[in-house]
């Protein structure tokens, strides 16, 4: 009966220690989630201040490669 018992409580230990670990890259992960879309924000800011008529080199449209 106490190695069952013992038992379990390894169990519970180690369940509450892989809980944390999720809690800790759910953490992570939303951090992640907010930043990408305050930059999003920021783009699409971006995106609307610029002028229709802005007149735009075809060097900006050039992938960096060439």
């Amino acid at each position: 009966m106490e190695s069952r018992i013992i038992e379990l409580e390894i169990k519970a230990s180690f369940a509450e220690d892989m809980l944390d670990e999720l809690n800790r890259t759910i953490f992570r992960q939303q951090q992640q989630i907010d930043l990408l879309a305050s930059e999003i924000k920021a783009l699409r800011d971006q995106v609307r201040n610029t002028q229709p008529g802005e007149q735009r080199s075809l060097r900006d449209e050039i992938p960096p490669h060439y």
